[in-house]
Order: structure tokens, then sequence, then C-alpha cells
């Protein structure tokens, strides 16, 4: 056997997904999956993008990012909005997400997030947060 890098193909997503599938069947919890994406636009251009997973109990955002010239201008709260209002009421308990020192601690906080958990680096700036938003 061996191990190596290689760039994602549809064979690997395809065995990804098996696998991930049939595990959670064998252990009895309904995996209830589902990849998202949603994006802000203005003019025909993306002023931001929020991508994540939903999976078991939980969705998970694993970016947002919105551009330079739209901050601050409410795109990110929308878009995290557009994710609460997409999996409200559909089997999904909470929304967790992480973000680090530099990025959007407070950001998340003012739109009702609980802080979870800390990981603390030496420069405060790379410091991980996790958040947790109850749907």
């Amino acid at each position: 056997m061996i191990i190596k890098r290689v760039q994602t193909d549809d064979r690997i997503c395809e065995f990804t997904d098996i696998e991930f599938s049939n595990y959670a069947t064998d252990c009895n919890v309904e995996l209830n999956f589902e990849e998202f994406c949603f994006v802000a636009e203005d003019n025909g251009n993306v002023a931001g993008v929020i991508i994540g997973r939903a999976y078991y109990n939980e969705i998970h955002i694993g970016d947002l990012v919105v551009g330079k010239e739209y901050r601050r201008d409410g795109i990110g709260s929308k878009l995290v909005n557009a994710v609460e209002d997409a999996y409200k009421g559909k089997g999904y308990e909470k929304i967790a997400l992480t973000t680090f020192g530099f990025q959007a601690p407070e950001f998340y906080k003012k739109l009702g997030y609980e802080l979870e958990f800390v990981r603390e680096d030496k420069d405060p700036k790379l410091s991980k947060y996790f958040y947790l938003k109850k749907i």
C-alpha cells in the first residue's frame, strides 16, 4: 500500500460519499448530508461567499469571505442569515464554526453565536475561536 497526495477527483468524491454514508448507517445515525454555497452578487460581481456542510444534526460553516470593498455593508450578516434560514426546521439543531482572532470573533458574537472554546496561540491573532448557535 502507498500513501500519496492527490487532487480530489470524482472517484475520490464517490468513495468518500459512499463510505461516509455507510458508516453512519452502520452506526444507526441519520447522515442528512448536504454541502452548501451561498453567494452575494453585486451587478454580476461576487461580493461575498459562504460555504459549508450540513450533516448529522449540525451545520458547519467552513468559510465566509466578503470582498474588501463590501466589508462593513452587512453582506457577511446576510450570508450567515441565509444559511440559518435555509436550515431551520430541517432536523438540524445547531450551526458550528471556527474563526481566528484576526478574523471575526466579535462579528459572530453579534450574530448570537456562543463562544464554546478558544484554543490560545502565542500570537493572539492566530488563536482559534469555536462558536455555536442553536437553531
